[in-house]
């Protein structure tokens, strides 16, 4: 091999690590399983295995129901919210920051696809306001990679992140 031969075949290996996409987030070992039933679906109820969720569940009246009960909309909403302000927390606690009157809120729309169903997008709003705007900034898109809500739905839903 020569040495240009050499060095190009160098090149090509980290160009390609560099413009690998395919990270693996798949858990590498369970630690942790939720369990959560439902009954009657959109016009029912769920119920968690440890007897912490009974939750009645309607459709909104968007979507034809009289909204007398939660929705799975807004289940996710309050799970990923909740899971990505715990993703900041550790980031922002492993880098020595004062996460002090932070918040995340999710907003979790559902629609029809292109597929003859249906598909959700995601904004999350956050709010870190003892922290400048660059720093919050960081924060924001390294809990972004450690969320396993934004790791689940990364490449599959659109999730917009708003600061503010």
């Amino acid at each position: 091999m020569t040495d240009a031969t050499a060095t190009a075949t160098a090149t090509a290996t980290a160009v390609d690590t560099v413009l690998d996409t395919t990270v693996d987030t798949r858990p590498s070992k369970i630690v942790y399983v939720a369990e959560a039933t439902a009954h009657g679906g959109r016009e029912g109820y769920v119920t968690s295995q440890d007897g912490q969720i009974e939750l009645k569940v309607a459709m909104p009246p968007e979507l034809g129901g009289d909204g007398n009960g939660t929705n799975p909309e807004q289940l996710f909403a309050a799970g990923y919210s909740s899971c990505f302000h715990n993703a900041l927390v550790l980031v922002g606690r492993r880098a020595g920051l004062d996460l002090t009157g932070s918040t995340v809120a999710a907003k979790v729309g559902l629609g029809p696809n292109r597929q003859r169903g249906y598909g959700l997008a995601v904004a999350l709003s956050v709010s870190l306001p003892v922290l400048d705007a660059a720093v919050a900034a960081e924060l924001v898109d390294a809990a972004h990679e450690v969320c396993p809500y934004s790791n689940a739905t990364r490449g599959n839903i659109d999730v917009t992140i708003l600061l503010g």
